[in-house]
Parts: C-alpha cells; sequence; structure tokens
C-alpha cells in the first residue's frame, strides 16, 4: 500500500521502537491506495460487484445458504488447480494437460478402488503417486530437455487423455464407496451443537477471522519495523472488520445449510500452505524470479532447472488433488472428466492478477478470480443462460482480465 514513511523514525532514531509510535500513520486517501495498488484491488472490487449483480438478478437465489454450499462444492477442483496454476505462470510457464491429469488421475483411483476393491485410501495414494509421475514427466522434459511448456503439456494433454482411455477401457466406472465420496460430498456438522444452525462452523470461521487479524497485525508492524509504507491505521481496521464480515456472512450461511464441507478444510489447507510457500520461502521466491527476470535469476545462482521441474511436479501434484475430489463429487470417473479445466485455471489465475510474462500473481489473487469464475458460472446457470453464452462471457472476462494487465504494464512503463 502506498504511504508516507512513519515520521517517528529518522535516521538518529531506533527501528525497534517505531511499531509502538506509528502503528496509527499512513495513506488514508482511498483513491491513491486504489490507483496504486490497481491489479489487486481491482480484483476485489470486480468480486463484490459481480457477486451483487447475481444477487440482483436471481433476486437473492445466488446468496442463499444452499447456493454458496453448492458454489464451494462444484467449483473447489477448479479453485485446487488455479493454486498449481498460478505458481506455473508465476514462473513463466503454462501447462495445457491439467484437464487430462484429472480425468486420468481419477480414472486410476476408481480401477483401483471400484475394479479391484482396494480400500479408498489406497486408490488416493495411487492418484496422488499418478500425478507426482506426471509433474516429473513434465517437468522433465521442460527443465531439462528445454522444450517449451506450452508444448509440452499440450503433448501431455493428448498423451495422458489417452491414457485415461486406455485405463478406462473408454466406459466409466462408479460407485465409489460412501468413505470416498465424503472427500468432495460430506460434511463436518452437530460437532458441538447448535440450535438451527452449526456452531461448529461458526467457530472455524470465527478462528480464520483471528488468524487472519493477527498475521495482518504482525505483517504491518514488521513493515514498519523496516521503515516501509503502509496503509494509514483507519483504513487497517476498516479492512479487518470488513474481511472479518464477509467470513462471518460466509460461515453463517454455511452453518445454516449443511454445515462445514470437508472440501473446503481441504482447501483453506492448501491455499494456506501455498501462500506460505511463495511468499515465505527461498522456493517461491525463486519461482518469482525466474518468471521476473530469467538472465538475472541465472546470474544470481538460482537454480533454474530444479525450481522449474519441482513446479511441474507440484502442478501434478495438485492435479491429482483435483483429480479425487471432482471424482469424489462425481462419484465415479469417466472418460471425459475434466474437459477444459485447464481453461477455467488459466482464467482464474489471470483474471487473479497473474502476469501473461511471470514474475507476477498470487494464490489468493488465483483464488479471488476463480471465485469470480465460479460466481459467473452459478449465476448464469440459475438465470437459464444457454453454455453458449457462458461460454462467450467466459472468454469475454478472461480477454478484458489480460488487457487489464497489459494496460496496467504500459501505464507503469510510462510513469517512469
Amino acid at each position: 500500500m502506498t504511504s508516507t514513511k512513519p515520521s517517528s523514525v529518522h535516521k538518529g532514531g531506533s527501528a525497534e521502537s517505531a511499531p509502538a509510535v506509528a502503528l496509527h500513520v499512513g495513506s488514508s486517501d482511498p483513491r491513491t491506495l486504489i490507483m496504486n495498488n490497481l491489479r489487486q484491488s481491482g480484483i476485489f472490487v470486480a468480486l463484490v460487484v459481480i457477486v451483487a449483480l447475481f444477487a440482483f438478478l436471481t433476486d437473492g437465489l445466488s446468496l442463499s445458504p444452499g447456493n454458496i454450499t453448492n458454489i464451494v462444492l462444484q467449483y473447489s477442483y477448479i479453485l485446487v488447480l488455479a493454486i498449481g496454476m498460478v505458481i506455473v505462470i508465476i514462473g513463466g510457464h503454462i501447462d495445457l494437460s491439467v484437464g487430462s491429469v484429472v480425468a486420468l488421475t481419477g480414472a486410476v483411483s476408481a480401477v483401483v478402488v471400484i475394479r479391484q476393491g482396494q480400500p479408498w485410501w489406497v486408490g488416493v495414494l495411487a492418484a496422488v503417486a499418478v500425478g507426482l509421475a506426471v509433474g516429473a514427466w513434465h517437468g522433465f522434459w521442460v527443465a531439462y530437455v528445454g522444450i517449451p511448456a506450452f508444448i509440452v503439456t499440450l503433448a501431455g494433454m493428448l498423451l495422458f487423455r489417452g491414457l485415461t482411455l486406455r485405463v478406462l477401457d473408454n466406459i466409466s466406472l462408479s460407485p465409489f464407496p460412501a468413505e470416498y465420496n465424503r472427500i468432495a460430498a460430506g460434511f463436518l456438522n452437530g460437532l458441538i451443537g447448535g440450535d438451527g444452525y452449526d456452531a461448529f462452523t461458526l467457530l472455524i470461521g470465527g478462528i480464520a477471522v483471528a488468524g487472519y487479524v493477527v498475521s495482518c497485525f504482525r505483517t504491518r508492524v514488521a513493515r514498519i519495523r523496516y521503515q516501509q509504507p503502509v496503509e494509514s491505521f483507519a483504513l487497517f481496521v476498516a479492512r479487518m472488520v470488513l474481511v472479518g464480515a464477509v467470513v462471518m456472512w460466509f460461515a453463517w450461511q454455511l452453518a445454516n445449510a449443511r454445515g462445514l464441507p470437508i472440501v473446503l478444510i481441504i482447501l483453506a489447507v492448501l491455499v494456506l500452505v501455498y501462500g506460505l510457500l511463495t511468499r515465505r520461502t527461498v522456493f517461491g521466491r525463486q519461482v518469482y524470479a525466474i518468471g521476473g527476470n530469467l538472465p538475472a535469476a541465472m546470474l544470481s545462482g538460482v537454480k533454474v532447472r530444479t525450481v522449474n521441474f519441482w513446479i511441474f511436479v507440484n502442478m501434478g501434484f495438485l492435479s491429482a488433488v483435483a483429480g479425487i475430489i471432482f471424482s469424489s463429487r462425481s462419484n465415479g470417473a469417466q472418460p471425459a472428466a475434466g474437459n477444459m479445466f485447464e481453461l477455467d485455471a488459466i482464467a482464474a489465475a489471470f483474471i487473479g492478477g497473474a502476469a501473461v510474462t511471470g514474475g507476477v500473481g498470487t494464490v489468493v489473487g488465483a483464488m479471488v478470480g476463480g471465485l469470480i469464475m465460479a460466481v459467473m458460472s452459478n449465476g448464469m446457470q440459475l438465470m437459464g443462460v444457454e453454455q453458449s453464452m457462458q461460454s462467450v462471457v467466459k472468454g469475454l472476462v478472461l480477454l478484458v482480465a489480460v488487457a487489464f494487465d497489459v494496460y496496467n504494464k504500459r501505464r507503469a512503463g510510462a510513469s517512469r
């Protein structure tokens, strides 16, 4: 955020005493803050506008407890794919094969569990193993042979779709046992009671809000300690209150439907882990360095081949997780599963602020981009919009998002 530096910290002062004195300083001009954070603030504004628009067009049906739960269940696997895809894009690559990998991992799990009669968790492990193997295959060709990721994953899209047909003998397999089905269709409800609602879901929502506030406060203190710009304290508090209100409203909607979806817990864990991975680890910083300036990263000693290899191994792992979730929700495996999932994941990453040229993007941004796609798709379905028009709208939204990225780059270049 753009702000003035704390006036109480100067060259002769102690940086350690800054937080206690300077917590209430910073820029509070909303226009300045928005213009200087246009990429990230714009996406949140867009999400709010789209949610409000479809709430109006559907007479509030899109915000009903049942529909909020359905959005979580129906689009969780796209959000999982978006986490991996944004890391791939930050590194300066693209992955066109994730839909086929979702189909293949789900097919392997179905064969192991349904056809061979193995326990449900064996199917999960088999799917993850296949996903990791696929990721290593892609990583080898991209990182060590030097073939562009676009070509490698395009070949993978065809290769793994064909393997899916072979594994399933071109027929669908169903149903999974109840334990496997609970991965994507199960709920935690009634653990600590509640009168007409699930108190446990509200408790988890409260814990999430508390964790978010503590994390933001610690980040603010650290930024002030190192004399970095921060938003004004009033806006900081307003942001905490707004986010807390939205999260608790979301938790209340879930609590009044069927409780806390198990798949939402899986997604939340992945967001937390990959948020930390991209922002707080050496690997995450190296991914940004490679995508932002490859020659500089190489001169800085970054092991580019190794990092690129693990980028695709990670994408394979998350594709397997998405494949497990999708097959669990579908209660079976189909040869055509995962069709066009890669485009939804790519769109989520770009709409969420990832740059076409790499080096820019966040996990949270990808989640917001995925939610925008989910809310639009769900809203248009509720309105009875034809599938053809839904594709037209999604394509236009993606085009506008990329155009916005190009505009930001030109604006930044012109201001230098």
